[in-house]
């Protein structure tokens, strides 16, 4: 496979990966709202759980994916698998 194939794959599938975190860092937030913190609250707060929990699940979501790839990307040359995206290094 050329670079640019290589590229276009990783991105997506770091890009389906990421999107996968997210639902399973929402549904694990949504469960625990629901379970111990929901029936502590008043009903009037009640209703900010489910938009924290969202921004909560993205912000969760992105921490553990860049702990993913920073240890998949360990002992990994970008350069001889990648194309880079935003310009190209300077030829000497």
């Amino acid at each position: 496979m050329s670079k640019k194939t290589n590229t276009l794959l990783f991105i997506l599938g770091a890009t389906v990966l990421n999107v996968l975190i997210m639902i399973l860092c929402f549904i694990v937030l949504l469960f625990m709202y629901v379970r111990f913190l929901m029936p502590l609250l008043p009903e009037t707060v009640q209703a900010w759980g489910l938009p924290l929990i969202f921004i909560g699940s993205i912000a969760l979501s992105f921490g553990v994916y860049r702990i993913i790839l920073k240890h998949l990307l360990k002992g990994v040359t970008l350069e001889r698998y990648f194309v880079p995206l935003f310009g190209r290094k300077k030829r000497s």
